[in-house]
This record gives C-alpha cells, structure tokens and sequence, in this order.
C-alpha cells in the first residue's frame, strides 16, 4: 500500500523544445505527486507530453530542450543539481527504464559488462560479486541461460529480451523511484504477465514508488493505484484507477477508454496469386566459438518453418520473444543467410546475392519493430521518408520528392509541417509512423511489419490498422504481420502462424486460433493477452 510521504512532486513544470519551425510547447505547466510505494500511472496518446515529463526529471532532455518548473525528490530540486549531485540520486535512488532498448544499450559492449557497470558503480564491490548480482537480475527477468547471455552481445538478442535487460540494469541496485517508459512494450504476452507480476512483487518487497507510462490501459487497470491522463502537454484527468475506468470525467479519457483495433479481414479468394513463399526455412546461428572461446554453440532461430502468402494476404505471426517470428520474415526477405526455396513473384531468389536483390528491394518493405534505431538522426523525417525514393526512383525531382513525402506523411497521420523536424523531436509513436512511411512510399508488393504498433498509443493503433487495411485493398498489398498484440493482430490478419522456439506450432484463420485454438503453448498466449477486464490490479 502507498504511504502518506510524497517523494516525487512535480510543479508547473513546462518543457519547450526548439525546432527549425519555431518552439514546440511539449509539456504546459503540469503538476503530478508520486508518493512512497505508489504506482502512478502516466497515459496519453503519442505526443501528449507523458514521456517528456519523465526525461525532465532524469534530466534527459534533448539539447534542443529545455524544462521550467520544479521536480522536487525528497527535497531536492532535481532541475537544479549539479551533475555530481544529479548522478548521487540517478541510477540508483531514481531508475528508469527505456522504450526503445536498442538505443539504450551500447552495440560494443556485452549485456554482461553493462548489466555489472552501474552495479559496480553504485554498491562499490568487486568484480566477482557485480558478475553474480547481474546473473541474479537475469534470471529475475526470466532470460533463459543467464551465464550464458552474459557473454552475447545487443544485436544477438530479440527486442523483447533487450528490453529486459534494460528492466534489470533498472532495478538492480533497488532503486527507490522507478521510472518504466513503456517496459513491456516489445515484449509477449506471457512475458509481459511475468514483468508485471515481478514488477508488482519488487514494489511491496522493497518499498518502491512507480511510474508507469503506456498507452495500454490494460496495465494500468492491472498495476497502478492511481492515474494522470495528458494530452498536448496538459493533465487533463487525474484521479485513482477505479474511479478513471469506472467514472471517466474527461471526453479525451472516455475516447482513450474506447478505442480498441477492431473487424476483421475477410481472407483472400484460394485463386489468388502467391506472391512469396518460403519452403522448409532454416535459420542457424553461431554463438561464441573460436581462439580461446572453446566450442561454438549453435542455435537454431527458425527450424523447417514453411509459409505462403497471397496477393493482398495479411499472415499475422505471433508467439514469444526469440521464437523466431522476425528471423523468419528477414530470412524470407533475404536480410538473413537462410536454408530453404524462397520464392517471390513466381521466382526463384533463394540464391539470388545483394546485386541481383537490389531491384527487388522495392517490392519488399519492412518496418522495424524499434524505429529509433532503424531512423538517421542526421536526416530529417522528410529526408528519411524519401530516402528509398533516391536509390529506386532517381530520376524525379526534388519537388516531387517532396510531394510524396508530405502526401505519406498525411496518409499514416503526421502533420507535413513537420517533415522538417529531426527524428528525436518526435515521440515513439510518431517516430513509428515515419518508419512506416518510408515503407508506403515506395507502393511495395510484400511489407514485413515487425510490431509496427507496438509503441503506439491504442487510438493510434486502430487508426494505423484501419490506414494499413485501406493501403492493402488500394494497392493489393501483402502484409506478415508480426506482433505480441494479439488484438492487434486479430484485427489485420486472416491467417495466423504460431511460432515457439523457431517451429511453427499451430496455424490456421482467425477464428480457429482465437476461439479454438489445439496447442496448450497457443492457448496460454490467448490466457494472458485477453485477460479479465474486471481483474484487480496486480
């Protein structure tokens, strides 16, 4: 149960940002409390203001930022600390976990070695014990093999084990405040029970305060004891969960309330065309291995998984984190060294190499699940929505690039205006539909969406799935739709594969999968992904 003291308090804050269009007013003088083992919630659509506030009190702000107000912690202005003081209270007293994670861990250094430098840091022991105390954070976060994935790197684990990695580097030194910008996001939903039920258990075991931002009210009914709903900057509905979700005051929270991606696809005739088809995929990675390294560990990320996808088909493939679902689709689309016939357009590419590919990289877009990664932060949104127009479509003009990208930026639901912003001027979500904007732009056969909702608010997603349906029946575009939103997926799909530990376990429409699913491994992703609305939170 929360107690009385308020350890967080944040004052008419107000956060501007200055852009090549003039000053973005962010956040316009919010307050908000936090008090000793509370959970608060933070929830707003993509742009509200919500992640903002809390990069303010890390004082995490982009350069082109800057916060007025108070963010008082126990007593201690956090906007006005010396860096040494700062550092005294973040990291330790004060934690927060990242939304995007491949941004947030060093692509050079093993998970091991970051895992054990802000334990070394902040508790002052050796070595030895930090090594243990990161071992013992993994294994709280249900990462398999944790001696092992000591030694992997970033980019040989999946998103959804990224990001628990970056929820132990948060709470291995017990932190008082944890700021979770939404943690579950690239995770499963049989993962993201386990986060929460482990998150909720940290809290009463050590006394912590939370605040949770998300655009999934289904955590916050799960978790949080009370809630701030913003939008465009303000606070505009605060009050306990019970009374948000039973006695919304706000027309803005009631809309948050009752969007939800909704329909569903009529599947494709059985004459329609194939348009890219997989047979007997095999994906096979190296672990360790060579001088000194002793024996390689080989993993087998897809195993003999075959798939065909017809003109204007949406596959949606689902399942947990590291069962293969991205590895498969970048292995269909040649990003992946793969075994197996691969065939696109009544072709034959399996052997086909990066020249012969070349041309073919029109007609085969893919969005990524984590669009701060895969976006330059040296080119403009604009200039990132145009740049696949500069390698396959050299000869137009400047001005119609620029037509085109104003056009895609009204089809996926940004202003134009402001194609001119750079990629950290925008939130997650916004950032998302820039990635898919690039991919649209291009008018491509295949698109691989990889989560490509996963960060966005729920009014968004459905606006998203409803823009994605309207693009496939104008274009007879085919989508594999990769998701742990299985409402999402729902949604958008009219056949489903389900994958665990690189095989294919079960497939089939829909209905089958959701109403009558065979597999006990499916039928505990439906448990956990449509659990009871009237649950009391965790």
């Amino acid at each position: 149960m929360a107690g009385n003291e308020t350890i967080l308090s944040v004052e008419n804050l107000k956060i501007r940002f200055r852009t090549l269009d003039g000053i973005v007013d962010a956040v316009k003088g919010i307050n908000m409390h936090v008090k000793a083992g509370e959970t608060v919630a933070v929830v707003g659509e993509s742009g509200s203001g919500k992640s903002q506030t809390m990069m303010a009190a890390m004082r995490l702000l982009a350069s082109n930022g800057e916060a007025a107000g108070t963010i008082d912690y126990r007593g201690a202005n956090l906007l006005n600390l010396s860096k040494s003081e700062l550092n005294e209270i973040r990291g330790r007293k004060v934690t927060m976990i990242f939304q995007e994670p491949m941004t947030s861990l060093d692509p050079l250094y093993t998970i091991g070695n970051q895992l054990m430098e802000p334990i070394m840091r902040h508790r002052r022991i050796g070595r030895e014990a930090a090594r243990q105390e990161a071992i013992k954070m993994l294994k709280l976060v249900r990462i398999p093999e944790p001696e092992r994935r000591m030694k992997s790197y970033p980019y040989e684990m999946s998103g959804g084990q990224r990001q628990r990695v970056m929820i132990a580097m948060a709470i291995a030194n017990d932190p008082d405040l944890l700021i979770a910008d939404e943690p579950t996001t690239a995770l499963d939903v049989t993962i993201q029970a386990e986060i929460l039920n482990l998150m909720a258990d940290l809290r009463k075991r050590l006394g912590m305060s939370m605040i949770f931002i998300t655009h999934d009210l289904n955590i916050v009914r799960r978790i949080a004891d009370r809630v701030y709903v913003m939008r465009l900057g303000e606070v505009v509905e605060e009050g306990d969960t019970r009374t948000i979700f039973s006695q919304p005051q706000h027309p803005y929270t009631k809309a948050l309330l009752a969007a939800e991606p909704s329909g569903h696809k009529e599947p494709v005739p059985k004459s329609a065309p194939t348009v890219l088809a997989g047979t007997d995929m095999r994906v096979t990675f190296k672990i360790g291995g060579g001088f000194l390294a002793g024996d390689p560990v080989y993993l087998k990320a897809v195993d003999r998984v075959s798939v065909t996808l017809k003109r204007g088909q949406t596959i949606g493939i689902v399942g947990e984190s590291g069962s293969g679902k991205s590895t498969l689709a970048r292995a269909l689309l040649k990003l992946l060294p793969s075994e197996g016939a691969i065939q696109f357009d009544g072709r034959s590419i399996e052997k086909f190499d990066p020249a012969q590919m070349r041309p073919l990289r029109k007609q085969l877009q893919i969005v990524f699940q984590d669009p701060f990664g895969s976006l330059s932060p040296r080119l403009t949104a604009g200039q990132i929505v145009t740049e696949g127009l500069l390698v396959h479509d050299p000869s137009i003009s400047g001005k119609e690039r620029d037509r085109r990208a104003a056009l895609a930026f009204s089809e996926v639901g940004l202003d134009p205006a402001n194609r001119n912003r750079y990629p950290h001027e925008f939130s997650g979500g916004q950032r998302q539909r820039i990635a898919i904007a690039r991919a649209i732009i291009l008018k491509p056969k295949v698109v691989v969406l990889d989560e490509p909702t996963s960060a966005l608010d729920r009014q968004v997603q459905k606006q998203i799935v409803e823009l994605l349906r309207d693009l496939q029946k104008a274009n007879n575009l085919s989508y594999l739709f990769i998701s742990h939103d299985l409402a999402v997926v729902r949604a958008m799909a009219d056949h489903i594969m389900v994958m665990k530990d690189g095989r294919m376990v079960e497939q089939g429409s829909p209905e089958q999968i959701f109403d009558h699913p065979h597999e006990d491994y499916t039928k505990r992703l439906m448990a956990a992904a449509f659990v009871d609305h009237a649950e009391a939170k965790v």
